[in-house]
């Protein structure tokens, strides 16, 4: 089993009373909960579903609803799932604002799939990563370049590249990536 600590309690409230009037929870709701993965699984996928479909991550009161669980425990596997991913909560809210590899609020790197944008991507390298939740649909990433603002356009279809414009774009990270130094093949 995992652990997570839920429900998310701004710092602004300081006592039991308010916390289970803020929760909407009674008191055998509140506190530690423990998630299988399974449990986890089923919350992921719901949430990546509902994202790929209508372009937005759903809050913990729709995940609730539509698998069937306690708003204050789909918060809590929300919030586990978070904590194990590279997503991230908006600061001070129960709102989800990045689901990798989508951003639940714009962003520079708009996505279209099959011509309909309606989806942002956490980052131009999570960008390139939403192409197999469309199997068999054309997945179009347009943003700026963030050094001169010139626009890049790249389209993929599964495993296959139809348009890189212009065809000299190169990706960039300040983060170590590749493993230890030493190990990595370009130093």
């Amino acid at each position: 089993m995992h652990v997570c600590h839920a429900p998310y309690i701004p710092k602004s409230l300081r006592n039991v009373q308010e916390l289970l009037v803020y929760s909407g929870t009674d008191a055998n709701e509140r506190g530690t909960m423990e998630f299988s993965l399974a449990e986890l699984d089923k919350a992921y996928e719901t949430l990546m579903s509902e994202v790929v479909r209508t372009g937005v991550v759903p809050h913990y009161a729709e995940l609730s609803t539509l698998i069937g669980i306690s708003p204050n425990e789909a918060l809590g596997r929300i919030q586990k799932i978070v904590e194990l991913t590279p997503g991230w909560m908006h600061p001070e809210t129960d709102y989800i604002a990045s689901f990798p590899p989508f951003n639940n609020q714009p962003t520079q790197y708009r996505i279209s799939v099959d011509g309909e944008q309606k989806w942002f991507a956490q980052c131009g390298f999570e960008a390139l990563a939403c192409r197999w939740l469309f199997p068999g649909k054309t997945v179009r990433i347009e943003a700026p370049c963030l050094l001169g603002g010139e626009p890049l356009t790249i389209e993929m279809k599964d495993e296959e590249i139809l348009l890189v414009d212009p065809d000299t774009i190169v990706g960039y990270t300040r983060s170590p990536v590749g493993g230890d130094a030493a190990n990595r093949p370009f130093r």
